[in-house]
């Protein structure tokens, strides 16, 4: 990743994402009965009237819940939000993002088909594409989005193109105007992970983007408490996505996760500031510190991707000299703990070499070259000091 000077105001950055989003979330029009959040509809099914309604309702006439794998309304209030944030025509939830990404994917790429995917994309998302997709005869081909000559040189024949900016663990940008650009050059569809950003610090969809992914389950949620995914784009891709196989799939998301999310957005605005400071603090103490050779962070990034980055989340890695002992490193962390996922309250920290057992023989970092003396963190909700104090006895714990 290219450096550039380590100067940042956090306090400046992101305020009209900040603000517009702060309104959207915290005002609600009233619901039932005067209600200040929105009740939890804990049913699985939806009655009609008389045949009339139910004839018409299914005829695509009328609009009403019928089952809450197809829609539920507290689910749709959590759907509405998220496309109202991203700049969207429509969203659609599901019980977790690999859930989303499944069903999106497969709503666009068939059997003998092929698609171009961002190397060091989410661990999952790459098992899937390894794993399944050649039972499928799907073709992934991976590139480094951040040339954009390697991937129009991927692209021709492609039926969609995967992105996401930064990328996991190697926290990669990729210029958005310019790929999707070449993209719709060749009517092909583009995706986008954008768990990281969230839509408060990126909105893909102004940047041409067809369809933006959430794992809801990291910053959208925010407590750790939620599993979940979403996806938004345009009426007529989530229509196809609602056809081809949200409803074959069955990765529906339930009407509680959906409100744990509507609570969690609530806060979205005021948490992901407190992220960014303190992960930008985080970041510059550990690219000073002897025993770190490198940090991945976008913020020392000048590649043209950073133009549609209005923030930083709290999630970057970075790779320590030789003479650390990671497990020991690890081990002796008290804040941070050992953990996947990440956009919760708590810090957490995963090191790549163990990440890498997860996938034995089809191993992306290694594939890809990610250092096994990579470490990640997620700086949560902590005082920043606790944690910088738990990173400094940490390696002094771990000198080999």
């Amino acid at each position: 990743m290219n450096e550039q000077p380590s100067t940042f105001d956090p306090a400046s950055m992101a305020s009209d994402y900040l603000g517009e989003a702060a309104t959207l979330l915290a005002h609600d029009d009233p619901f039932p009965d005067g209600a200040v959040v929105p009740p939890i509809y804990q049913t699985s099914l939806f009655t009609f009237a008389n045949y009339a309604d139910m004839a018409d309702t299914f005829a695509g006439r009328r609009k009403q819940p019928i089952y809450s794998r197809g829609d539920n309304p507290t689910v749709m209030e959590f759907e509405a939000r998220v496309a109202t944030l991203e700049g969207a025509e429509a969203a659609r939830g599901f019980s977790s993002g690999m859930a989303a990404i499944s069903a999106t994917v497969l709503a666009f790429v068939g059997a003998g088909e092929r698609m171009v995917a961002v190397r060091n994309c989410y661990g999952d998302a790459y098992r899937l594409f390894e794993r399944l997709f050649p039972r499928l005869h799907i073709k992934v081909d991976y590139v480094d989005g951040s040339d954009p000559d390697a991937v129009a040189a991927a692209l021709p024949g492609a039926k969609l193109l995967y992105l996401e900016s930064p990328t996991s663990m190697m926290f990669e940008l990729q210029d958005l105007e310019h790929l999707t650009r070449l993209a719709k050059e060749q009517g092909i569809v583009t995706t986008i992970d954008n768990s990281w950003a969230t839509p408060v610090f990126q909105k893909p969809i102004s940047h041409g983007v067809d369809l933006v992914l959430h794992s809801a389950s990291k910053y959208l949620g925010g407590h750790s408490d939620t599993v979940a995914g979403v996806v938004a784009g345009s009426a007529a891709h989530i229509k196809h996505i609602n056809e081809q196989t949200y409803s074959q799939l069955g990765g529906k998301l339930s009407p509680f996760e959906g409100w744990l999310l509507l609570r969690g957005l609530r806060t979205l605005p005021l948490r992901l500031p407190h992220h960014m400071k303190s992960g930008l603090i985080i970041a510059e103490r550990l690219k000073a510190h002897g025993k770190v050779e490198r940090v991945n962070h976008p913020a020392y990034s000048n590649h043209p991707g950073k133009k549609t980055l209005a923030g930083y989340a709290g999630l970057f890695s970075f790779e320590v000299t030789e003479d650390v002992d990671i497990p020991a490193f690890v081990d002796a962390l008290k804040y941070f703990r050992i953990g996947v996922s990440w956009g919760g309250h708590e810090s957490l920290v995963v090191p790549a070499k163990a990440s890498l057992e997860q996938t034995p023989g089809i191993n992306s970092m290694a594939r890809f070259g990610v250092s096994p003396r990579t470490i990640r963190f997620n700086v949560g909700l902590e005082n920043v000091e606790d944690l910088w104090a738990d990173i400094a006895q940490a390696f002094d714990k771990s000198k080999k």
